[in-house]
């Protein structure tokens, strides 16, 4: 150091935090670094799972290194602040950076940026160089801080802009002064020097990116001037000062981990879990777990009903133990579905661990309509979206902006008692997937595989679980992209997944299996054709690489079902359908033809009673079939779809549930109805676990069909009709234009000679090749009096997706079928390829060795979680409104509670107003962004001032996007003018 420069006097300068972020005291940069670092410490011991450590200590050299190392890495990561570009953001800082003898030119940057996370890797990355680096530790580790606010930037970017002649970068005494600040936090942290910090092996870029996750953590939580107020004098600046602060904001955040150290459970367990012993597919599952050499992927195919998930929750346990997973996370296909698997894995946590079940989150944009979620979250300031408001206000907004709005008031709105649920920090966005145990859609998963910003912070919250996928067959082929993105990156990362399916396609579960593989062994691609396949059902699919040299193993096993096949018989109702164009009188009339032929067939068949479920594949065929039915049958009908308010939605659930549910036939008093039809859309396709005596549904692609046949008999000891006693399932929604459901002949002959005739929504939902293979099957199957089930479902399934092979459909049929084919597979190509500008990673470039430029061109979707979820589910984002009545110049809820006269909610009633809030279809999300806004008396309100309101008038009426709508209690929103 040259004579007479005082190095202490400028590091004692250097400003990490203003006094505006620092409770009215600012932070010395050395400062924030050190606090960062003892955080990371926290981490280790509190919070990252066996699996994360072993990783790191490989890097770092040896057992024992990994923890300072770790420390390092996340406490250098705003190196880049001791730069110009920062240090001149707030003027009384930068007062005070220029007195001690550091200077710039402000003309010739006032213009230019040059953010400090760049800065920070262009720093480092030529200090490390110096220290005499490896050039592959270098190249790996510089994107990790330069991309610590969300993005990696590429190499060519980090130099700051030549016009600023070296003033962003500081001249004269900052390049000391910043191998000072280096070298002074790398002493404290208790390195020798920077040379001594050297890791020894290239961790995997899916470890690269979980390590960036943490330091994101780590920054952020180090970033809360309530548990770290600013700290300005030098020497009160230390790693053991540190230390002490972030143990203090560790206990009183309340942050933990999961279940480290758990023991692996033996076969006695699951009758501890689950009060029943396990059936042979469940030992089976369980046992394909125990065999595993490594972390890899379990497919569960199993029939509905075979009792998956308790089988993929004790798999989840028997791997967390085996290799050092600390959590899970359990992804369901809806939100509807993942509310009733929160309970189940908070009652299973709970039995492995007492006290763990508080530590379960949910994860889904309604959780605040779950009241078991409410329940635990109550007492805490608010629920995720309301408490922490705003994107990234609680690590990034004031990046390069130290007056922006952030921490304080985030602060002053959240200071209120702590949950009982998962800690308070894990609530705010982007933070949800950190919590040890979280249930949620596989949403949250397919966001973790999108080029978007602070997705390193999504995946290391899946990185150290056990991942398990429910339903995995409901991916499309777009959703699939993005899965598969997933499953290469959590292959990669070593993380241990389980699939489930019911229904899955051979095609679809070889390209899953080979996904994984390839991100295990680090290729770009892994073979599907080598993948040996079930002979059985159920089956168990395990597959791994071998540590040492990353080869493949897979592992192929099947049993018999616990129960008996059953012979489910098929029958046929066609319909009268309308031309392509018809005016809407001919389409009312042919749908009321259509319901007067359910309410003709369930007449006939529950004269003694019983229990029918009708499937319809939309909302306004189930509303109109619902109103003819209940002329019938009056009060024994019930209605469930989409577009009914969220919370009389959640009542009829439940209700449904309740009347034809396993708990129905449990009890000293049956609840079970003596005559019930309940008309349903594809709600009721997934995890509705419901005993249909007798069963209605529109045609659907086979593996959707069969879905919905799990439906019937579905629990033991069911008392039936005499004439329901053998499970019989009526395939409607096809037909051919003018042949009517009274016509005698038309059951027998309506899938003989010509290729039949679709409902229009039907093929717009499904397509029409799917359609045409499930037809040819169901006509096989209805002249072969039915189907046996589960034997025949694999069979089904891969005849209903195995497109080219048409054996099996009529030959003429097949002209129109290859017509079908070929339409089909060039739109699946377009959808798969439409997906690649939102995947994580770019074809090509999966076998990366570093982060750097992983952001090249990514999406700015991930700023808006609604915009994210259509950027990874293919469609028009749909838009949710809350439905207001406006009668007299009074807002009332649906359930006629008023408000005030510019829709305050009072104490109380928060419930029904948000109880009232419905999803419109996507065709009105541009007229609800234009025309709706919440009310005004709602603005203040954390849950509501983002929620549009429609206001309804007396007559329960509105226009919207030109079109009448009309909220009805029995039959939810009615499109009164829904078009063709």
């Amino acid at each position: 150091m040259a004579e007479g420069v005082d190095v202490d006097s400028m590091l004692g300068a250097l400003w990490g935090k203003s006094e505006e972020k620092g409770g009215g005291r600012k932070t010395l940069l050395l400062s924030h670094l050190l606090d960062t670092a003892a955080v990371a410490e926290a981490l280790w011991d509190g919070f990252l799972a066996d699996s994360t450590k072993r990783v790191l200590d490989a890097v770092a050299g040896g057992a024992g290194r990994g923890r300072a190392f770790f420390a390092w890495v996340c406490g250098i990561h705003d190196c880049g602040k001791a730069t110009p570009a920062f240090q001149r953001l707030w003027e009384k800082g930068a007062e005070a950076v220029r007195a001690a003898g550091l200077g710039w030119h402000e003309g010739a940057i006032v213009r230019l940026r040059w953010r400090h996370d760049v800065a920070g890797g262009h720093l480092l990355r030529k200090q490390l160089t110096a220290a005499g680096w490896a050039e592959e530790h270098v190249e790996w580790l510089w994107p990790l801080i330069a991309g610590h606010h969300g993005l990696f930037p590429r190499a060519g970017s980090l130099p700051p802009s030549d016009r600023a002649r070296g003033q962003l970068a500081g001249t004269g005494q900052w390049p000391r002064v910043q191998r000072a600040l280096v070298e002074r936090f790398t002493a404290e942290v208790g390195f020798g020097g920077l040379a001594e910090v050297e890791p020894v092996l290239v961790p995997s870029r899916a470890a690269q990116l979980h390590l960036s996750g943490l330091i994101v953590m780590a920054d952020w939580i180090a970033s809360d001037e309530e548990h770290f107020p600013g700290l300005d004098a030098l020497e009160d600046v230390s790693f053991a000062n540190a230390r002490v602060r972030a143990r203090r904001a560790w206990k009183e955040l309340g942050l933990r981990g999961g279940w480290n150290g758990l023991r692996e459970p033996g076969p006695e367990d699951f009758a501890e879990r689950f009060g029943t012993r396990p059936r042979p597919s469940q030992v089976m599952v369980m046992e394909a777990a125990r065999r595993m050499r490594a972390p890899g992927l379990l497919v569960v195919e199993a029939p509905m009903g075979e009792g998956k998930t308790k089988a993929a929750l004790m798999a989840a346990e028997i791997l967390a133990a085996r290799f050092g997973a600390d959590g899970v996370f359990v992804g369901m296909p809806t939100q509807a579905t993942s509310d009733p698997m929160f309970t189940q894995v908070r009652q299973w946590t709970e039995r492995v661990e007492e006290g763990l079940a508080s530590q379960v989150a949910l994860l889904h944009g309604k959780r605040m309509f779950n009241k078991e979620w409410r329940a635990l979250t109550e007492g805490s300031a608010q629920d995720a979206a309301s408490r922490f408001g705003g994107v990234d206000e609680y690590g990034d907004c004031w990046e390069d902006d130290p007056f922006g709005s952030g921490v304080s008031a985030l602060r002053e709105r959240t200071a209120e008692p702590a949950s009982r649920g998962p800690a308070e920090w894990f609530l705010g966005p982007k933070r949800g997937l950190l919590c040890p145990f979280v249930v949620g859609t596989i949403d949250q998963l397919l966001f973790a595989a999108t080029r978007t910003k602070h997705v390193m912070l999504r995946m290391a919250g899946l990185v150290g679980k056990v991942v398990v996928l429910d339903e995995v067959h409901a991916a499309d082929v777009y959703m699939s992209q993005f899965l598969k993105e997933g499953l290469r990156w959590l292959g990669q990362a070593g993380v241990p997944v389980v699939l489930l399916s019911a229904t899955l396609p051979p095609e679809q579960r070889r390209a899953l299996v080979s996904a994984y593989l390839a991100g295990a062994s680090s290729r770009e691609e892994y073979p599907a054709a080598e993948l040996p396949e079930p002979h059985g059902y159920p089956s168990v699919t395990a597959a791994w690489t071998t540590p040492a040299d990353a080869t493949a193993r897979v592992l192929v096993d099947d049993c018999p079902s616990w129960r008996e096949d059953a012979a489910v018989g098929l029958e046929l109702l066609p319909e009268a359908l309308p031309r392509v164009n018809a005016k809407r009188q001919a389409r009312r009339a042919a749908q009321a033809a259509a319901d007067e032929g359910v309410v003709s067939l369930l007449k006939r068949e529950l004269v003694d009673g019983g229990c029918a479920l009708v499937i319809r594949n939309t909302v306004g065929r189930a509303q109109s079939l619902y109103s003819a039915l209940r002329g019938a049958f009056g009060d024994d009908v019930r209605l469930l779809h989409g577009r009914i308010a969220v919370a009389p939605r959640a009542d009829r659930t439940e209700e449904c549930l309740r009347l034809l549910g396993p708990g129905g036939t449990q009890h000293d008093e049956p609840t079970r109805a003596s005559r019930l039809i309940i008309v349903a859309t594809q709600l009721a396709e997934q995890s509705f676990d419901v005993d249909a005596d007798f069963l209605v549904t529109d045609l659907a692609p086979i593996d959707l069909l069969l879905q919905r046949i799990g439906r019937l008999h579905r629990h033991a000891g069911v008392a039936r009709p005499t004439r329901l006693a053998v499970p019989r399932a009526v395939i409607t929604g096809f037909g051919r234009s003018g042949t009517g459901t009274g016509d005698e002949g038309a059951a027998a002959n309506a899938l003989h000679g010509a290729p039949p005739a679709f409902l229009a929504a039907s093929e717009k939902i499904y397509g029409r090749a799917l359609l045409l293979r499930a037809a040819a099957l169901v006509r096989a199957g209805a002249a072969a009096k039915g189907w046996r089930v589960p034997a025949q479902v694999p069979g089904l399934v891969a005849a209903g997706y195995a497109l080219g092979e048409d054996g099996f459909v009529p030959v003429e049929w097949r002209e129109a079928e290859r017509f079908a084919r070929e339409a089909w597979e060039k739109e699946q190509q377009e959808r798969a390829d439409s997906a690649s500008p939102f995947l994580l990673t770019r074809r090509g470039d999966r076998e990366g060795a570093t982060l750097a430029g992983l952001h090249f061109l990514s999406s700015s979707a991930g700023e808006d979680e609604t915009k994210l979820q259509a950027a990874v589910r293919d469609g028009d984002p749909s838009a949710e409104v809350v439905l207001i009545v406006r009668a007299g110049g009074v807002y009332r809820t649906l359930s006629g509670r008023a408000l005030s006269v510019n829709g305050d909610v009072p104490d109380g009633v928060l419930d029904e107003v948000l109880g009232g809030t419905v999803r419109l279809p996507p065709r009105y999300t541009e007229a609800v962004r234009e025309e709706l806004r919440p009310l005004s008396g709602w603005l203040g309100d954390p849950r509501l001032s983002r929620s549009p309101a429609l206001v309804l008038d007396a007559d329960r009426r509105a226009v919207l996007a030109e079109r009448g709508l009309r909220y009805d209690d029995a039959l939810g929103l009615v499109e009164e003018d829904p078009g063709a």
